[in-house]
């Protein structure tokens, strides 16, 4: 005999024990879709709730938990309390031990992101490493110089470390394909500062080397549990950064195999963005949520026993029928509401009303005005003994409004708005008191975290920059009068950390004009946030927006236009960045970084010697700045002062003998001077310090060449392109050293490559046109040769190997021509006038003829 069905009444009270009435549709489609195996073209992978705030969107995620859990399910949560894909793997990670199961690979690789991506940005500054220049040539190995447009954009990343170069303000300054094709060397630059080809991976595009380790380890954890269901609350919020990297998860295996026994769970304001996931319509639910209706608030009601028709009715006036209002209402389950009808009532004052304990309706109330609190936040804003405070904050923990994220609590919005409405009107000096307390509590946690650090270091440290934001918010909420330009002054330096950082700085004015009615904050609050929406070019604005309103003072000033400046050299836009500089340190002569900015722009201008005049200013204001001294060096490098260079370089190395580019730089410049036992040492002691320095791999390849070893030569390429196989530089370097062993088709193939890379690389069209010249394929060699010498019209190398296409095709006058101008442009060049010779010599006897 099968299983006796449970009867009528035990269902009933089983479903009234769940303490949720409404959403019924919802939750039927959520149970009923763990009764479908994942093989059935009913099962759906993906169930997204959305509608606009206060309508229980978080609370039908928790009851759907619930279901999951209810179901045999492993479960986990995250919301808007992570601010990146690597954060909310954490989170996910977090839970998953909670609940027995350990990802110990996910947990090492997360710490030593959060390692590598410390390092990195501290050593931002000295990552440059700018692509070698034009040097002396030869027919059998032209110099790979990149294009004017790759140089710029592969210098465009270095002030934003990770940054994707041209995303942003003015990308239109480059071209779009230059501008992701420089990405590779912005790359192979931080490789060379970082470390290995997986740190780097780790800073740079954390999600590739984690997802795969979190799905191995999740797909372990599927096999021990029916469902796995993974919720991301809150959407709105951390869509941005979530929804491609889940999108990527759950319907490519470029990170791996995702278990169909998985069930993810998304919910916020907006519906599904149908550009990304509308093809997939048929593995989806979609929830939209509106208000309850009448009937589902009065469901909702009479489950908690509140029945009585005045009450009903003041209940459904006051909430607007959202849910988080009406649950509230109803677990206080009033009787008799005596003042049914007062004008001067609010919400608050009614769900307040019916908790009857004063210390709780005050504790309630005061437990509002931090916009979020953990147990030290309670105890900051509830003044009580220690027992009674761990019994109240369990308390508070259990209100329908209060959301407890694990590590802190929040209030639903709908909710703590007319609190705090309630308290700053009831007592408007109680209100400045209290919230002056908790800016004072804040700021001295702050202070015991900043333990001597300068700023720089502060600002890159995220629970300094919490802590700083809610002494903010609170100052602002007090009344305090430097509040405001205090926070907008720090909201240049929350720029410099990097968008997200700035929206947080935005949305705390535009809830501390809201949450205390100062029009002013609120209103510049809304004016960053609005501007901040296009990215880089909205930091652009926004920074504007402050230097035009705001009443900095000058040195204020001068540091947004240096933060400003270097969000336009980070797209590329380095003529608009040099006034931004100029006018910096117009306003504050001592301002290095400015000096630096300036440095930056005039090499991505490819003016190096206005680059070294700025870095001579930044020595007079620093002195004894190792990387300064080393990157003057590396700058005379590139302009040929060789003797200048080498005398940076060793004051760079004496004052950080541990900086690997400036042995690097110092071993290219003796290369170049035909030094090659010091060139190989100093090669030898970069590599030393940094195995996979992609960079001297290819100088010390070039060491090799000379010698006439050419099994070290390629070993060192092929080393440097293990580590940083899309280095496009890398690439054509190796593959002149094949052309130059007789290896054509491996040659042809590093061309091929390095110019699917950088379409607009000059000496890969070069060093493939001279190629196919050698293999009798004159058509193609020229074509490659035109778009060379149409990218680089001085380029004399590849003129010459023109003038030679042109004599075998019978082309007398333009193989005159090219060779004349090739000439011209290196007449010292041994090879370029053997073909103008040979050039001259045709076209006399085909004159003759």
């Amino acid at each position: 005999m099968g299983r006796a069905r449970p009867s009528m009444q035990r269902l009933i009270r089983e479903r009234r024990r769940q303490g949720f009435v409404g959403r019924v549709a919802e939750r039927a489609a959520f149970r009923a879709n763990f009764d479908l195996p994942p093989e059935d073209e009913r099962h759906r992978f993906l169930f997204h709730v959305h509608g606009n705030t206060g309508v229980g969107k978080t609370f039908l995620v928790r009851q759907l938990e619930q279901i999951a859990q209810e179901r045999g399910a492993l479960t986990a949560y995250v919301d808007e309390a992570v601010g990146s894909v690597p954060e909310a793997m954490a989170a996910l990670s977090t839970q998953f031990a909670r609940q027995g199961h350990r990802f110990k690979e996910l947990d090492r690789m997360l710490a030593a992101h959060r390692e590598r991506r410390h390092a990195a940005e501290s050593a931002a500054v000295a990552m440059l490493d700018p692509e070698p220049g034009p040097e002396a040539s030869s027919a059998s190995s032209p110099s790979p110089a990149p294009s004017a447009g790759s140089m710029a954009v592969a210098r465009a990343g270095l002030v934003g470390l990770g940054l994707v170069p041209g995303v942003g303000a003015f990308a239109g300054a480059i071209d779009p394909a230059q501008l992701a094709q420089g990405a590779d060397r912005v790359r192979a630059a931080i490789s060379a500062r970082l470390g290995n080809a997986e740190d780097v991976q780790l800073v740079l595009a954390p999600e590739r080397v984690l997802t795969p380790v979190l799905l191995k380890e999740l797909t372990e954890v599927c096999g021990e549990a029916p469902w796995t269901v993974l919720f991301f609350d809150t959407y709105e919020r951390t869509g941005p950064f979530l929804d491609g990297w889940l999108h990527d998860v759950m319907t490519t295996d470029r990170h791996g195999d995702l278990p169909a026994n998985v069930v993810v769970v998304t919910a916020g304001q907006r519906p599904f963005d149908t550009a990304r996931w509308g093809g997939l319509a048929d593995f989806v639910t979609d929830l939209p949520l509106s208000p309850f209706t009448e009937s589902e608030a009065r469901g909702l009601l009479a489950d908690k026993g509140v029945v009585a028709e005045p009450v009903v009715e003041e209940v459904l006036r006051l909430t607007g029928g959202l849910p988080v209002l009406v649950s509230t209402l109803a677990q206080a389950r009033p009787a008799d509401p005596d003042d049914v009808g007062d004008p001067s009532a609010t919400a608050v004052e009614r769900f307040l009303k019916w908790e009857q304990d004063p210390v709780r309706r005050a504790v309630a109330l005061a437990c509002a005005l931090p916009r979020r609190l953990d147990a030290d936040v309670f105890r900051a804003a509830v003044e009580c003994a220690e027992e009674e405070a761990e019994e109240l904050f369990a308390w508070l923990r259990e209100l329908p409004f209060v959301s407890d994220r694990g590590d802190r609590l929040q209030y639903h919005d709908v909710v703590r708005a007319p609190m705090l409405r309630l308290q700053r009107l009831r007592s408007p000096r109680g209100w400045e008191e209290r919230h002056q307390r908790l800016a004072e509590v804040f700021a001295q946690w702050r202070a015991e975290a900043e333990d001597g650090r300068d700023a720089e270091e502060l600002w890159a440290d995220e629970r300094w920059r919490e802590l700083r934001l809610a002494e903010s918010y609170h100052l602002l909420c007090a009344g305090s009068r430097t509040a405001l330009p205090s926070v907008l002054r720090d909201f240049v330096d929350a720029c410099d950390v990097g968008d997200v950082t700035a929206q947080r700085w935005a949305q705390a004015l535009v809830e501390a004009g809201d949450d205390a009615a100062l029009q002013a904050v609120g209103q510049w609050g809304r004016d960053l946030s609005e501007a901040l929406v296009e990215g880089e070019r909205g930091m652009f604005a926004a920074l504007g927006m402050l230097l035009n309103r705001a009443g900095l003072d000058e040195q204020a000033q001068a540091w947004a236009r240096t933060v400003r400046g270097e969000v336009l050299l980070d797209s590329g836009a380095y003529e608009q960045a040099l006034v931004e500089f100029e006018w910096a340190t117009a306003l504050d002569p001592e301002l290095v970084r400015a000096y630096r900015g300036r440095a930056f722009t005039h090499s991505g201008l490819d003016d190096f010697d206005a680059a070294i005049a700025e870095l001579d200013r930044m020595l007079v204001l620093q002195p004894y700045d190792g990387w300064t001294f080393s990157l003057r060096g590396e700058y005379l490098r590139i302009v040929g002062r060789d003797a200048e260079a080498i005398a940076d370089l060793d004051r760079g190395i004496e004052l950080e003998p541990s900086r690997e580019f400036a042995w690097a730089s110092r071993g290219a410049t003796r290369l170049r001077m035909g030094h090659l036992d010091e060139a190989l040492t100093d090669l030898n002691r970069a590599l030393d310090l940094k195995s996979d320095y992609v960079w001297a791999l290819a100088r010390r390849a070039r060491v090799w060449r000379a010698r006439g070893d050419t099994v070290r030569q390629f070993a060192d390429l092929d080393h440097a392109l293990a580590t940083q196989p899309d280095w496009a530089w890398g690439l054509c370097e190796r593959g002149d050293a094949h052309r130059a062993v007789g290896r054509h088709g491996e040659a042809l193939a590093d061309y091929d490559r390095a110019l699917e890379l950088d379409t607009a690389y000059a000496s890969a069209y070069a060093s493939r046109g001279a190629l196919l010249r050698e293999l009798e394929r004159p058509e193609e060699a020229l074509a490659d040769l035109d778009k060379a010498v149409e990218l680089r019209p001085e380029y004399a190398w590849a003129l010459g190997h023109r003038a030679a296409v042109h004599l075998r095709l019978g082309a007398f006058e333009q193989a005159l021509a090219d060779a004349g101008r090739a000439l011209a442009l290196s007449p010292g060049d041994t090879w370029i006038r053997d073909v103008h010779g040979r050039v001259t010599e045709a076209a006399q006897a085909q004159h003759t003829e």
